[in-house]
């Protein structure tokens, strides 16, 4: 080991709850760094910042960009362990950090593992093994959470979010008894307590229901609405006027109706936002005290869906594209605000999205949502490979069953195959990869994964993994695997197909 080195520390903790974890980290580094005459000039610290991505971790921003303009002042960078790079659900990401150090001539050393960080083989299939488990840690545990929140929200419990015009969040203890009501900003402070939404002020309960009857009963449209309340001086919120928007987002949210709802949007482990689809959604129905009775909201629902059925597809554009022309973009929003046209859960019920319907006007939002063209397209291309799977089975005289529910395939009354698509993702320097995660509760005994490609438009390849062969349940592939994985990668189904093509047995004599 090199004496007299000088070296930058960088340290990280997740959240809050681990006040002195940067601390912690510090302390076992610079007891490294005393063991081995290493000075420390520079400290680089994310504190409450998230592993599973490098937004927000300016620290570590600051640490790469010294280190590719050459304004790094130290020869090696002191890190805890392999995880503090991150979580990365990509663990060439992490790698990747390390990387652009060792390419500009600064060693990386981590100072609470077991091993030197040397470059020996041993070295880097420990590095690589840690740094999968580091991201399998952050899966796993989002699992649990997403399971728990699921659990909580069929209790009846408020999972996050601002409580909304007409309710109040109040704190509960385990037992139910109520603790008080949280103010805006507020968050529970023991583990075990709950949020549960309960009615606000009187006043507000009146503006709620007042807006429901002028908009079943007096056929009143949401601007009318708003402009009535602003009028007489029934504010929302900080005194803040009424809209077409806030007013139509009270008649479609289902909380007035009592019921709670959750997961309409999704945004785990740091990656794109997703709208899910409705039968994804977590409800529980009758848990809040209900504002308005079911039977007047499903009337404002009615209502709602009736307006935009009484345009054509063709009306429906034409006024999108009258609106984009006059407030020089779209957004769901923009369309909830204004009068004469379908609101934005309608355009998105006629059409499949608000990006299909963008396309359809010649807008471009700024956002990429591809990702979600992406995963429709794989949703839509799986039934026919599926279809094209069992015809070339039953080509070969194979029996087959489908079960109806889970979609595994059943051959001669032997054996079960699963069929999943794989998408196409890209790391930061280009490279192509693909997650794959086995089914472990169906347990099917082969499962075919089929590898899109580049553009996640057509498959690329396909592996044909038996299940007493894979012992993992995901398994990360690039495009290269080796020999243990690629054994099992067929360009096309013909050779997948002849292992069932049956063979007669001679009666023996």
């Amino acid at each position: 080991m090199v004496k007299g080195l000088k070296a930058a520390e960088y340290v990280r903790m997740s959240t809050d709850h681990q006040r002195y974890s940067t601390q912690n980290q510090s302390d076992a580094i610079r007891q490294y760094a005393h063991a081995r005459s290493i000075e420390i000039v520079r400290t680089y610290a994310d504190q409450g910042k998230s592993g599973l991505s490098l937004d927000g971790r300016d620290a570590l921003k600051q640490l790469i960009d010294d280190v590719e303009n050459g304004r790094a002042d130290f020869e090696t960078v002191l890190v805890y362990d392999v995880s503090r790079w991150g979580r990365f659900q990509d663990a060439d990401e992490s790698a990747y950090y390390e990387y652009i150090c060792k390419r500009a001539g600064i060693s990386v050393q981590y100072c609470a593992e077991q091993f030197e960080n040397d470059g020996s083989p041993v070295s880097t299939i420990v590095k690589g093994v840690k740094r999968a488990m580091a991201g399998e840690y952050s899966r796993e545990l989002s699992s649990k959470v997403f399971a728990g929140q699921c659990r909580l929200i069929e209790l009846g419990y408020r999972q996050g979010g601002v409580a909304g015009f007409g309710f109040r969040r109040t704190l509960v203890d385990q037992s139910g008894a109520v603790k008080g009501q949280l103010r805006t900003g507020e968050h529970k402070s023991i583990q075990t307590d709950r949020v549960v939404l309960t009615p606000g002020p009187s006043d507000e309960l009146e503006i709620v229901r007042n807006i429901y009857r002028r908009f079943v009963q007096d056929q009143k449209s949401e601007r009318e609405i708003s402009d009535e309340l602003n009028e007489a001086g029934r504010f929302r919120e900080n005194q803040q006027a009424w809209t077409r928007g806030t007013v139509h987002q009270i008649l479609i949210n289902e909380k007035y109706a009592g019921h709670n709802v959750w997961n309409r949007v999704s945004f785990k482990l740091k990656k794109k936002r997703v709208r899910n689809d409705p039968q994804m959604w977590v409800r529980a129905d009758s848990v809040f005290p209900a504002i308005i009775d079911q039977a007047t909201y499903d009337a404002a629902q009615t209502i709602i869906q009736a307006r935009s059925f009484r345009m054509s597809n063709e009306d429906m554009l034409d006024a999108l594209r009258s609106l984009r022309l006059r407030e020089g973009l779209l957004s769901g929003l923009i369309i909830d605000e204004e009068d004469g046209i379908p609101s934005s859960s309608a355009y998105r019920s006629r059409f499949g999205s608000l990006l299909q319907v963008y396309r359809l006007v010649g807008f471009t939002p700024r956002r990429d949502y591809r990702y979600i063209e992406i995963n429709r397209h794989l949703r839509t291309l799986h039934p026919g490979l599926l279809d094209e799977l069992k015809s070339g089975l039953k080509a070969t005289g194979s029996r087959l069953q489908t079960d109806p529910d889970t979609q595994l395939i059943h051959i001669n009354s032997e054996l079960s195959i699963s069929v999943v698509i794989v998408r196409c993702r890209r790391t930061q320097g280009g490279a192509m990869r693909w997650q794959l995660r086995l089914d472990t509760g169906l347990r099917p005994d082969i499962t075919v994964a089929i590898r899109m490609n580049a553009t996640n438009q057509a498959p690329l390849d396909f592996y044909i993994l038996p299940r007493i062969d894979i012992a993992s349940a995901r398994l990360r592939l690039a495009e290269a695997n080796g020999l243990a994985l690629d054994a099992y990668r067929f360009d096309d189904f013909e050779e997948f197909f002849e292992l069932f093509r049956p063979v007669p047995i001679l009666e023996a004599a």
